[in-house]
């Protein structure tokens, strides 16, 4: 995804940053275990959110040690896993490998087309056992690349596809909390595509590369941006109070009413009096 779903761990005590942490370890092993070493290129803090968020609602049972690892030989790290976290982990896969397509596609990147090889057997496997998911993730990139395309300057249009994507990601399977999940999700992907089109917009301009924002460049966007993005917020924040969340509800908390905010509060500071 965009790597604003991170937690604000300097607001969060040892003992819950620790915790974090070993979500997000744990989720680097079982992307490693489960789709080989190459795999861990998709890694990020995102998916830990969704494995803190599912596992919540959830509870399934964890697995956890403290060992060192390809990355970390020397160091043990603390980690937790579990079901979720194998789902997350599949998430991120295929998401990794369209995205690596769609970058080998658009900008003929023989990095990305040489990432999509290694991923392209494991991606083959998670179709299968998620055909929903990734069907819906096809469907969004597919979207997107033609608004890209026509250069629409929609960003309801665009950050809509995103959303529809992240709605289906945040479905584990039908039951009682799918649509509460599904419309928690759709919001979140409009706020997090809203968001990083805010962040690339200046990256974006000088390079010709698609933003649905171009029309504002060089004008004072901060607080224009930012009544946005807290209205797609609301939204999400919204479904996320109607589920039942207790364990690591903290973090959670943290990551979606101050971590989300993080680089955007560095580039469109908040103006004070006085």
């Amino acid at each position: 995804m965009f790597g604003y779903l991170t937690a604000r761990t300097d607001l969060l005590d040892d003992e819950r940053a620790a915790r974090y942490k070993a979500c997000y370890c744990g989720l680097c092993r079982s992307l490693r275990r489960r789709s080989g070493l190459s795999a861990g290129l998709t890694l990020n803090y995102d998916m830990s959110f969704l494995v803190l968020l599912l596992s919540s609602l959830y509870e399934p049972e964890e697995r956890a040690g403290c060992e060192g690892c390809i990355a970390h030989p020397f160091k043990p790290r603390a980690w937790f896993s579990s079901e979720i976290t194998d789902y997350a982990a599949d998430m991120n896969v295929a998401l990794g490998y369209l995205k690596c397509l769609d970058n080998w596609d658009d900008d003929g990147s023989l990095l990305a087309a040489a990432e999509a090889g290694l991923l392209k057997s494991a991606d083959r496997g998670i179709r299968e056992r998620y055909p929903r998911q990734c069907g819906a993730m096809e469907d969004a990139l597919g979207t997107l690349a033609q608004i890209e395309k026509e250069n629409r300057d929609s960003p309801d249009e665009a950050s809509a596809a995103f959303g529809a994507l992240m709605g289906e990601l945040f479905v584990l399977r039908e039951d009682r909390w799918s649509a509460p999940l599904r419309a928690m999700g759709d919001a979140l992907g409009r706020f997090l595509y809203i968001m990083d089109a805010c962040m690339d917009l200046s990256a974006d301009t000088i390079r010709s590369r698609y933003n649905p924002f171009r029309r504002r460049y060089g004008l004072e966007n901060g607080a224009y941006f930012r009544d946005i993005l807290q209205m797609l917020l609301g939204e999400c924040l919204r479904h996320y109070d109607r589920l039942p969340l207790v364990r690591d509800k903290d973090i959670l908390d943290n990551i979606l009413c101050a971590g989300v905010w993080a680089q955007f509060d560095k580039k469109y500071p908040t103006e004070t009096k006085g």
